[in-house]
């Protein structure tokens, strides 16, 4: 199982961000999918969660209105629009598969890749 994702970079305050992740080793479109994030000496937070049976999308209250999850199912690429990006928002994102329990806990999810830095600054 590979999840490699990419996209971060450094962007000021109120700018955008698109996020990707290409998966390979599994069958992607069966499985939902999540983004969480962990910012520098913080724990590991939630962000989003794609299903796989009809693609009901979910989001913390943090990045809801802000952030957009979406899958390509014959890509086997998942993605997060950012924008309206805060300072808050700094974090390595990673994105991981979902296991089991609910969608907006970070031990429901059992696989991550490495991440993509993210870096909101003026």
């Amino acid at each position: 199982v590979q999840l490699q994702a990419s996209g971060g970079g450094l962007v000021q305050p109120g700018g955008s961000l698109r996020l990707s992740c290409a998966a390979s080793g599994f069958a992607f479109s069966r499985f939902s999918l999540g983004w969480v994030r962990q910012a520098p000496g913080k724990e590991i937070e939630w962000v989003s969660a794609i299903k796989a049976a009809d693609g009901t999308t979910y989001y913390a209250d943090s990045v809801k209105g802000r952030f957009t999850i979406s899958r390509d199912n014959a890509k086997n690429t998942l993605y997060l629009q950012m924008s309206g990006l805060k300072p808050s928002d700094t974090a390595r994102y990673y994105c991981t598969t979902y296991d089991r329990g609910p969608y907006h806990d970070v031990d429901s999810y059992n696989r991550r890749g490495q991440g993509t830095l993210v870096t909101v600054s003026s």
